[in-house]
């Protein structure tokens, strides 16, 4: 089962993450990279572009420059993941969350697309 994990956290303010905790995130990626479970992953540059893009299908784009300050949660990355099943998702998420120190993660499962081969 193939899901995308979409992390987000309360701001941590002007104090930068624990090394400790980048350390051991660090070593995480790593062994589940190496497992084959933790497929990609990466943060959010916090000055990068940020849009919020809509259209009801036809005609011009709505386009939105962020950042999205009305957000309470700042989004601080994603996980792209290959899990057996559910409670193998939930021990891998739970991990992560311990690792980071906690947070929410919004998982979401992905379909293949027909006539394509993204699968390894």
């Amino acid at each position: 089962m193939r899901v995308i994990s979409i992390y987000t956290r309360e701001p941590w303010g002007s104090q930068p993450p624990d090394p400790k905790m980048i350390a051991n995130m660090q070593s995480l990626i790593q062994e589940m990279m190496a497992a084959g479970i933790l497929i990609d992953t990466g943060g959010i540059a916090p000055t990068g572009v940020s849009l919020r893009v809509r259209s009801g299908g036809s005609g011009p784009l709505s386009v939105t420059d962020g950042p999205f300050t009305e957000s309470k949660e700042i989004v601080g990355g994603y996980a792209l993941l290959n899990v057996r099943d559910r409670d193998h998702l939930l021990q891998v998420i739970q991990r992560f969350l311990d690792c980071a120190g906690g947070g929410t993660c919004t998982v979401h499962e992905l379909e293949e697309m027909p006539g394509t081969n993204t699968r390894k």
